[in-house]
């Protein structure tokens, strides 16, 4: 046999053991030059809204063997849903959108570790879980839970990916720290309306909830399938149209990218320098113990804020009375307002930073209004989160959710 006889032979056969396992469910991705199928397994990847674009967000990551997910959505499934929701079925009526979809993304992929959370992901979930994720991506109809989103990624350095979806168009839009984010984009009327969802003194009214968006299950199919794509390239490091938004015209078949300019003013652009995870629970520490364990870290002189506006008290400016109540802003409805002396509307007073010298220091987290996993922030000689993460297990693994064995990578 000739030197090059031989050496074809030993090429051939290295090539032929190379060639992947055709049995193998993800043998067609393996194909693909770049592709690192053990770094989809490991991922972790928060998903905000369980709708019709959520729904293709959960499919796509299942088929694409994404190891690890937390669906997070507040709405049970409607017969309106059918139409759009790939996920969901006729005897689903009435259930947690985030359960159901959780239940079906193990179906698709059943080594998919899945976790879901019912509640609302402004005022209900802990930053913790944004610190857990490695991506993050929505799925939303309201401009209030995306600044929500984007400040709290802004805080735990991670990227994000915008979904937004009305009649047969949509956009898709990628935001990364250090470049362009959803706030950057925020127009004077983007602005006007989100005051308006927070008005009669930012309290929740049913009624303000947003109307129903009339949308198809192509477009979400699109847009959903475009936030997915982006989000496997973060994953594997390579570029993507980050600061931009891919908008699709869905009569004319048009696609184009716009690039949002960073403003330097943003409020969303604050990233803390560490986090550091403290084994406590949100139900036994009380903030006063934080605030040591922060003034010991950072100087005497730091300060701590929470991420959301905590209301402290009612006041009545008709008959004077005054009422002390702690609780997340978010959870107030129209009806505490009204005074039960006189029936007047009631005003009241918030806080969310703390010096040292509130009345409230001595009250747990949980007490206050705090979510569960949560980030406690503190401002001294550094930026700096500390994460509640004894919460961690009551989130990610509680007894109705349908998991299996173990724990996430």
């Amino acid at each position: 046999m000739s030197d090059d006889v031989g050496k074809k032979n030993e090429v051939e056969r290295i090539s032929i053991e190379d060639i992947p396992n055709e049995n193998d469910r993800f043998h067609r991705f393996t194909l693909i030059g770049w592709w690192n199928q053990a770094r989809l397994r490991e991922a972790k990847v928060l998903v905000v809204g369980a709708g019709a674009l959520g729904n293709e967000i959960i499919k796509n990551l299942a088929l694409l063997g994404v190891g690890n997910l937390f669906i997070v959505d507040m709405d049970n499934i409607e017969n309106s849903n059918l139409s759009r929701s790939v996920l969901y079925r006729a005897q689903d009526n009435g259930k947690p959108k985030a359960q159901v979809a959780a239940e079906r993304a193990r179906e698709i992929f059943s080594e998919m570790n899945v976790h879901y959370f019912v509640g609302n992901s402004v005022y209900d979930l802990g930053t913790g879980v944004y610190h857990w994720a490695d991506i993050v991506l929505g799925g939303l109809d309201n401009r209030e839970a995306r600044l929500s989103i984007n400040r709290n990624c802004w805080k735990v350095n991670k990227p994000w990916i915008d979904g937004a979806i009305e009649k047969i168009d949509g956009v898709a839009r990628v935001f990364v720290p250090d470049g362009a984010c959803y706030e950057c984009t925020m127009s004077d009327t983007d602005w006007e309306l989100l005051n308006k969802r927070r008005s009669c003194n930012l309290l929740t009214r049913a009624e303000m909830q947003g109307g129903k968006t009339p949308t198809t299950p192509t477009i979400s199919s699109i847009i959903a399938g475009i936030q997915c794509q982006e989000a496997v390239k973060i994953l594997h490091g390579l570029d993507t149209f980050a600061g931009k938004g891919l908008y699709f015209n869905g009569l004319s078949a048009d696609s184009y990218l716009v690039e949002y300019p960073k403003k330097d003013s943003c409020y969303s652009h604050d990233t803390a320098e560490q986090i550091i995870s403290l084994e406590k629970r949100s139900d036994e520490t009380t903030l006063r113990e934080i605030l040591d364990i922060a003034r010991e870290e950072l100087g005497n002189d730091t300060l701590l804020e929470l991420g959301r506006e905590i209301l402290t008290k009612f006041i009545c400016p008709d008959c004077g009375e005054e009422e002390d109540c702690f609780m997340s802003l978010g959870k107030v409805k129209v009806e505490m307002a009204i005074c039960p002396h006189c029936g007047k509307d009631r005003e009241f007073e918030t806080i969310f930073s703390f010096v040292g010298n509130e009345s409230c220091l001595d009250k747990t987290l949980t007490d206050l209004g705090v979510p569960k996993f949560d980030i406690i922030w503190a401002r001294g000689s550094r930026f700096v989160g500390f994460e509640l993460a004894g919460d961690k297990p009551d989130l990610f693994y509680p007894e109705n959710q349908p998991m299996k064995e173990g724990k996430e990578t």
